[in-house]
Parts: C-alpha cells; structure tokens; sequence
C-alpha cells in the first residue's frame, strides 16, 4: 500500500445499499471505498421478482456469483444470444468484457453474493442499451 499504510482486517457490517449503474440497488461490502481493497470487491445483491439488470459489460473484471436464494436467467454473449439458469447453490462466472442482463423470471427474490476482481467495481460498467430490447422479459 501506499503512504507507508499498513493493512489490516476489517469486518464490514452491510447496511449501506447504492445503486449500480446496472440498474440494480446492491448492499455494500469489501470494496477500494469500504476497506481500502486492491483486488477484490463483494458486495449483496437481491433482484426481486420480476427485476432485471440493464444489459451491460464489465470492460476490466470478471465477475464470480454466488446465488443464496431464488433463482435468476442470465442472458450472455454479443447478441445476448445465450442463456443460463442460477438456481440457490449454484456459482456462476462472468468473464471480463462478457455482454450480459440477468432477470429474476421466479415468483421468490434472488439473493447472492457477488465477487469483482476490481476494488471500484462500477468504473468499469459499460452500459449496452442497443440490447436491452432483445431480452423481451
């Protein structure tokens, strides 16, 4: 670290929500502005029924899920041409510069921890707004 800083542990107590440029509210977690974090961003995210992200990418990180509750479709690749189901349990990888919309099509909220390999994990989001039509949902 810079400054002659010294790292240390710090436990966050998630109560903060901000809004993504994605469109959706997340709980805030370890991140550069939380804990001073290089690498790493994790925050909570809960997408209610019916709820769904704008389609995005994340020009300079991937992007690793860990769905906790309920269940949500994620629509993937240049087009948004793929689709893939996350059910509780399930972990789901995205790629860095991965096009991509998850929606919440059940009748339960989506709850899941995400993990970024970027500590200011919203710079690099990059709003696709000529493909939010093509998820009809």
């Amino acid at each position: 670290m810079s400054s002659g800083m010294v790292p240390d542990c710090k436990t966050i107590h998630p109560k903060q929500s901000y809004d993504g440029k994605q469109g959706f509210s997340y709980i805030e977690g370890i991140s550069a502005e939380t804990v001073g974090s290089t690498g790493i961003a994790m925050m909570l995210l809960t997408i209610p029924p019916g709820g769904r992200a704008k389609a995005h990418l994340h020009e300079a990180h991937e992007t690793a899920i860990y769905i906790l509750s309920g269940e949500a479709t994620t629509y993937y690749g240049d087009k948004l041409q793929h689709v893939s189901v996350q059910r509780a349990g399930d972990m789901f990888y995205i790629p860095a510069g991965m096009p991509h919309l998850p929606v919440n099509t059940g009748t339960e909220p989506c709850s899941a921890i995400i993990a970024r390999t970027d500590p200011r994990e919203q710079e690099s989001v990059v709003l696709l707004p000529e493909l939010d039509g093509v998820v009809p949902i």
